[in-house]
């Protein structure tokens, strides 16, 4: 079974850079996922950010899933699995306007951590950008831009815990879909594994790997490379031999920004026009995503390009 690229950020810097771009144009193009290591966040700062969170997990949440869980077995019968996660979440929201100090639980050191963390992800992210765009054949800055919006990108963070679930079979910890945003970064629990990415039709797990983040291309990714990037459906299923942390980021457009195919990136003479991808508002976007999250990704492409009533902007200034 083939296995997840995973980049040595590292390489990047030295005489192995062109191969090293090499496996990064494969995993975007064929694979939609890949995991790379030495990207620059500290391994203490990763360290003080998992025992942060399993440390709120098991003070602030756990009790309150328990009693989720023992409710949902007891109706059995009466519970839609495919309707259900089971999952214990909270989300954070760093741009365009932080709510980190809104949340009564949160205590000053896990709130510091986590702020530290969203910078460094915040730039590892921009990063990763411009090297999708080196190799898309874009200008330097272009992905960035294409997000901004009047007010930037947006960014925020789902912090999970899977805990363990006497019926596997029954209940998915995350159902299949794919992710309706721009660029995921995901740390996760290097002990327990569940992550898992739909490829030529066969579920391949994503592996725990020490201070590593997992990357993923998100839909509106795959529309401004109009298809040449691809959003993935992946999944987590449920553990049965420990708690599972994930630390999920998103790097998205703003709610107003314009999201189209790179003209740069269709060829007039060879792409009839059904075969490029919508153009829309990202906020529009997501109000049909919230909808339809766990349905396949197409038709929302689809319900996209029939509201169509934005003209084509110009290409991005990036200078």
């Amino acid at each position: 079974m083939e296995t997840l690229p995973f980049i040595n950020m590292e390489k990047l810097n030295g005489e192995d850079r062109g191969a090293t771009m090499e496996v990064l144009k494969d995993a975007c193009e064929n694979w939609g996922f890949f995991e790379i290591l030495n990207h620059g966040i500290s391994h203490e700062l990763m360290d003080k950010v998992e025992r942060c969170t399993k440390d709120h997990y098991r003070k602030c949440m756990e009790q309150k899933f328990k009693e989720f869980a023992s409710k949902t077995l007891e109706e059995g019968a009466k519970i839609d699995a495919n309707d259900l996660d089971w999952e214990s979440t909270f989300f954070l929201r760093h741009l365009p306007v932080s709510n980190l100090y809104e949340i009564p639980e949160l205590n000053d050191d896990y709130r510091n951590t986590m702020k530290e963390f969203a910078m460094e992800l915040e730039k590892l992210a921009e990063l990763l950008l411009d090297l999708l765009c080196e190799n898309l054949g874009l200008e330097k800055g272009y992905l960035k831009k294409a997000f901004c919006g009047a007010k930037g990108p947006t960014f925020g963070t789902k912090v999970s815990n899977y805990p363990p679930c006497p019926h596997p079979e029954l209940f998915k910890g995350l159902r299949a879909h794919t992710d309706a945003g721009g660029l995921i970064l995901l740390f996760q629990d290097d002990r327990v594994s569940g992550l898992q990415l739909l490829k030529d039709g066969q579920w391949v797990d994503v592996p725990p790997m020490r201070h590593s983040i997992v990357i993923n291309i998100g839909d509106q990714l795959e529309v401004i490379t109009n298809g040449k990037y691809k959003s993935v459906v992946h999944r987590v299923v449920s553990p049965t031999d420990g708690n599972r942390m994930s630390i999920a980021s998103f790097y998205n457009p703003g709610s107003d920004a314009v999201i189209f195919p790179a003209p740069k990136l269709i060829e007039k003479e060879e792409v009839e026009q059904s075969e490029v991808y919508p153009k829309f508002v990202f906020e529009d976007y997501m109000k049909l995503y919230i909808r339809q999250k766990f349905q396949e990704k197409e038709p929302r492409f689809v319900a996209m390009k029939a509201m169509e009533t934005i003209t084509l902007p110009a290409p991005i200034a990036t200078s």
